[in-house]
């Protein structure tokens, strides 16, 4: 009878991560018809990335977020930079349409994930390849220490830096819960194809009202940015082990911040809750000779959306600095 049990517990089992697996294929599937590339894919050391590129003058590299893809970047303020740059906006590894640069980081019984490093290495070497030897590098949140490993890591490919609401510096408060368990080979075999299949759209909307707070979230902007590309299972997994690896790189690379020998413009609000201002800019800009912070009153993490004028300054005073305009 005992055998049985356990027999039948099986079946039971694995006909519920069937079902689970069904229904988050289909919402996969949903999300990436309804929000397919927009750019190129640019193949780079074996890997593609996805490329966004558009206008023309001097070259500017966009770096987007956390759980985020370019169509962040592309919302808006492409828009307001192509008239005087030729921009570029990448996927970063892993996320959106291009390739983890870890070969098994998409595999549920891993916990490694891509460094800043590697990430701005790759970026470098995809922006190369579009002809974009030396561009200005603007990063936002996770994005600003992507932006700043890479001024660090190819001070020759780079003119200039923007930094908006970027986490670059390290802090004591501890991460989401949600961030660990996603990031763990358990929770990314068991809890991830479970949010996948069953989160609720509400859920990701308040996720995105939260990003934006205090500010509203823009009209249409939830619809454009796909955030339910996010949701996919490699997307959580990547993400998770990313933000939970970060605080030791930012850690390291404080100590290197003070060599940085090149125009560096950095954006933040106050209001900011995500990524403080006091841990992170405000202290980052002490470190780095020469660099300009512009703080934002009453402005949360996304002011390159909610403030764009600002942020279009701050990549023109960079331009300028660097003698490309």
């Amino acid at each position: 009878m005992a055998v049985k049990f356990a027999a039948l517990f099986a079946l039971t089992a694995l006909a519920g991560c069937a079902f689970v697996d069904f229904r988050a294929d289909r919402r996969e599937a949903r999300a990436q018809a309804a929000h397919p590339p927009l750019g190129r894919i640019v193949e780079v050391e074996g890997r593609r990335v996805h490329a966004l590129v558009s206008g023309s003058g001097p070259d500017l590299v966009l770096i987007h977020g956390a759980s985020g893809n370019l169509r962040d970047m592309a919302f808006g303020l492409m828009d307001r930079l192509d008239d005087d740059y030729r921009v570029i906006a990448f996927d970063r590894p892993g996320l959106g349409y291009s390739d983890p640069i870890n070969p098994r980081v998409d595999d549920a019984f891993t916990t490694r994930a891509d460094s800043v490093a590697a990430q701005a290495r790759l970026l470098q070497a995809a922006a190369a390849e579009l002809g974009a030897d030396r561009p200005i590098v603007l990063g936002h949140s996770f994005g600003g220490a992507v932006a700043m490993a890479w001024a660090l890591e190819r001070p020759d490919n780079i003119a200039a830096l923007v930094d908006v609401a970027g986490a670059t510096m390290p802090w004591e408060t501890g991460l989401a819960a949600l961030y660990k368990i996603n990031g763990s080979t358990l929770g990314g075999a068991a809890v991830v194809p479970l949010i996948t299949a069953f989160a609720p759209e509400r859920m990701v909307e308040e996720t995105v009202e939260a990003i934006f707070a205090p500010n509203p979230v823009p009209e249409g902007y939830a619809d454009f940015v796909g955030a339910t590309l996010a949701v996919r299972r490699d997307s959580l997994r990547i993400n998770a082990r990313q933000v939970n690896g970060l605080l030791p790189q930012v850690t390291q690379m404080r100590a290197r911040y003070a060599s940085i020998d090149l125009p560096v413009e950095i954006v933040h609000g106050v209001a900011d809750t995500i990524v403080p201002l006091e841990v992170h800019s405000a202290r980052l800009a002490e470190l780095i000779p020469g660099a300009n912070l512009t703080v934002l009153e009453n402005v949360g993490h996304m002011p390159h959306h909610t403030t764009p004028r600002e942020v279009v300054s701050a990549v023109d005073r960079a331009a300028r600095r660097a003698g490309l305009r």
